[in-house]
C-alpha cells in the first residue's frame, strides 16, 4: 500500500476542498471573469496564497491530528517509575538541543517507534510506541528519543511545511492551466464549467501523489540529519544499536501497528514489499545504519 504520509493526505484533502468550495460559491466563475486563468501571473499568486494556506493548516494541525490518529496518551503526571524516567530523558535531551520541553506521550503499538511533531521547536510532541519501552534497553530508548529531539531542533516540521506549501502551489498552478485546456479542447466551454472542475480535482490529486517524491525526498534526507543529531545528543553507538534492533523488526515482519497517515512521522518507515524507494518516507535502515558509521 502507498504511504505517502500525514502532511501530504491533509494536503490534497485540503487542497480537495478549497477546489469544492470555490465551485459552490461560484469562486471559479467569478475568478475567471476578472482574467485570473488567462493571467497566469494572477493565477500563480492565488495558487501560492491556498497552497500555503493548506500546508499551514497541515502544520498547525499535526499535533493534534496525530495524539488522534495514534491514540496517544500524554503523560502529565507520571504514574510510574517508566513514565518519570521518560519525562527526565527528554526533558535532558531537550535541554542540549536547545528546545522547550515537548509534551511527552506514549501509544500503543506492538511494533517499535517513535515520532516528533508540532508547529515549532518549542511547542512539540513527543511520543514512543509501548512496543519500544518493552523491547528497547533504556540507552537504546533515549537514542531513539534523541532522534525525536532532533527532528524538532531541526525545524525539520517547519521546512516540510515551506517545501510542501511550494508544492501545493504549483499542484493547483498546473492542474488548473490543464483543466482550461481540457474544457476549452473537449468540451468547448469559454468559461470553466463542469469538465474544468472534474479534470482539476482529478489532476490534483494526479500531480500531487508524483509532486509527493520531492516531499518524500526531503523526507528520507531529515532522516539522516536525525540520526545524526541522535549520535551527537547520547553516543553513535546507541543509536546504531537502535537501528539496528529497528532493523531486525522489519525483517521479522513485526505488525507496524502506526496508522498510515502517520508513517512519515515515526523512526521507522516499517516494512514495505512493494514499495517504490521515490514513495518511501524513510531511507532503508541498513543504509542509515552505514552513514552512522562513516560518520556522514
Amino acid at each position: 500500500m502507498l504511504r505517502i504520509g500525514l502532511f501530504l493526505a491533509t494536503n490534497i484533502a485540503v487542497l480537495m476542498l478549497v477546489t469544492i468550495i470555490f465551485e459552490f460559491f461560484g469562486l471559479q466563475q467569478y475568478l475567471s471573469t476578472q482574467g485570473v486563468h488567462t493571467n497566469t501571473t494572477a493565477l500563480l499568486i492565488m495558487c501560492g496564497v491556498f497552497g500555503f494556506a493548506g500546508s499551514f493548516i497541515s502544520l498547525l494541525m499535526s499535533k493534534w491530528m496525530a495524539k488522534r490518529s495514534t491514540g496517544t496518551q500524554i503523560i502529565t503526571e507520571p504514574s510510574n517509575a517508566d513514565e518519570r524516567w521518560l519525562l527526565d530523558t527528554v526533558a535532558e535531551l531537550a535541554r542540549k538541543a536547545d528546545i522547550g520541553m515537548p509534551e511527552v506521550g506514549v501509544f500503543q503499538a506492538r511494533q517499535s517507534n517513535a515520532f516528533a511533531t508540532g508547529w515549532n521547536k518549542n511547542n512539540a510532541l513527543v511520543a514512543v510506541s509501548t512496543g519500544l519501552f518493552s523491547r528497547f534497553n533504556k540507552d537504546e530508548i533515549k537514542a531513539v528519543l534523541a532522534h525525536e529531539i532532533g527532528h524538532v531542533a531541526n525545524g525539520d516540521m517547519i521546512t516540510l511545511t515551506l517545501i510542501q506549501g511550494v508544492v501545493n502551489t504549483f499542484v493547483m498552478f498546473f492542474a488548473r492551466i490543464i483543466g482550461s485546456i481540457i474544457d476549452k479542447a473537449v468540451f468547448k466551454n469559454d468559461r470553466p464549467g463542469i469538465g474544468y472542475f472534474v479534470t482539476v480535482m482529478v489532476l490534483q490529486v494526479v500531480l500531487g501523489i508524483l509532486a509527493s517524491t520531492i516531499v518524500m525526498a526531503f523526507s528520507r534526507w531529515r532522516e539522516y540529519r536525525a540520526d545524526a543529531a541522535g549520535a551527537h545528543l547520547t553516543t553513535r553507538a546507541a543509536m546504531i544499536a537502535a537501528l539496528q534492533k529497528l532493523q531486525a523488526e522489519t525483517q521479522a515482519h513485526v505488525p507496524n501497528e502506526m496508522p498510515d497517515t502517520m508513517t512519515a512521522l515515526g523512526i521507522s518507515g516499517g516494512w514495505k514489499e512493494h514499495a517504490s524507494k521515490l514513495f518511501m518516507t524513510h531511507p532503508p535502515l541498513e543504509e542509515r545504519i552505514e552513514a552512522l558509521r562513516r560518520g556522514v
